[in-house]
C-alpha cells in the first residue's frame, strides 16, 4: 500500500510540474497572450495554461473542483464568494479597473453619448450577460442611470461572456456593450473612437474592480500534492500580476490601475 501511495505521489508530481492553470474573466482576453509572454520572460520553465470565460462560469466550475490555480474575475464579487467559502488562498485584490465602450460595425452619432441607444436605427443591442459577466452587469446599471426609455431592454442580445458580446456587437446587433480592452487587438483596431465607438461615462456605473485570488486545493489529496508542487510557480504569476510589467501591459489594452 505505501508503495502505492509514493507511486501516486511520484506519478501526480510529474503530471504538475512546470505547469499552473489560470482562469480568467473573458475581458483579459486580449491581453493574456502578451501578460504570459513577459511572464514567461523570467519563467522560461513554467507553461500557463489559460481558461477564457464570463467570472460567473469559472467560479461554478472553480466551486465543482475544477483544478485552476489562479482566479482573474472581472469583479470583486466574484473571488470575494470563494474566499468566503474558505476556496481560496489569498484575498481578493485588484489587478486592475475594467473600462466600458459601445461598439457598431457602422458609424453611429455618438455625440448623443449613450443616448444612442434611442435612434430608432438600433433595433439590437448586445450585452453580456449581467447574471455571470460583470461588464454586463455595469451596461444595464449604465443604461438605467442614463434614464434611457423606449423599451430598450427589448432590443437586448444577450451573449455568454463580454468576449461573445464583441462578436455580437459587429455582426448580429446594431451596437454593443464591450470591454474596452477589446479595442486594442488585432482587426480590432480598424473601428475608430467616436465613430465606431466611445468609453462610456464611467459615472454610469459602478467601478469595475477586477480582483485576483489563489485557489486552495488542499480539500483533496491530488489537490494537496499539486499546491505543493506549484506553490513557487503559482505565487510568481501571482506577483506579476501585481507587478509594474503587468500594470503597463494592462494600461496599454485601456484598464486602469493604480
Amino acid at each position: 500500500m505505501k508503495k502505492i501511495i509514493l507511486g501516486f505521489m511520484v506519478l501526480c508530481s510529474s503530471i504538475f510540474a512546470g505547469e499552473i492553470t489560470v482562469a480568467a474573466a473573458a475581458n483579459v482576453t486580449y491581453a493574456m497572450d502578451k501578460l504570459v509572454k513577459e511572464f514567461n520572460v523570467a519563467n522560461p520553465d513554467t507553461k500557463v495554461i489559460v481558461t477564457l470565460s464570463s467570472s460567473g462560469k469559472l467560479v461554478s466550475q472553480i466551486e465543482n473542483g475544477a483544478p485552476f490555480d489562479i482566479f482573474m474575475s472581472a469583479d470583486m464579487k466574484f473571488p470575494q464568494a470563494l474566499f468566503d467559502k474558505k476556496l481560496t488562498k489569498t484575498a481578493p485584490v485588484i489587478y486592475a479597473q475594467g473600462a466600458l465602450a459601445m461598439l457598431s460595425s457602422k458609424e453611429l452619432d455618438y455625440s448623443k453619448g449613450i443616448n444612442v441607444l434611442n435612434d430608432s436605427s438600433i433595433s439590437k443591442i448586445a450585452v453580456a450577460n449581467p447574471k455571470t459577466a460583470p461588464y454586463g452587469a455595469a451596461a444595464v446599471e449604465a443604461i438605467k442611470n442614463a434614464k434611457i426609455g423606449n423599451g430598450v431592454e427589448s432590443k437586448f442580445v444577450f451573449a455568454e461572456s463580454i468576449s461573445q458580446a464583441v462578436t455580437y456587437a459587429i455582426t448580429a446587433a446594431d451596437v454593443g456593450f464591450i470591454a474596452k480592452s477589446s479595442l486594442y487587438e488585432g482587426n480590432m483596431t480598424k473601428y475608430k473612437e467616436n465613430k465606431n465607438w466611445i468609453t462610456v461615462d464611467p459615472k454610469l456605473y459602478t467601478s469595475i474592480d477586477q480582483g485576483i485570488v489563489i485557489i486552495d486545493h488542499s480539500n483533496s489529496l491530488v489537490g494537496l500534492i499539486k499546491d505543493n508542487n506549484k506553490k513557487e510557480e503559482v505565487k510568481a504569476f501571482y506577483d506579476f500580476i501585481l507587478g509594474a510589467k503587468a500594470k503597463k501591459i494592462f494600461e496599454d489594452y485601456g484598464y486602469i490601475v493604480k
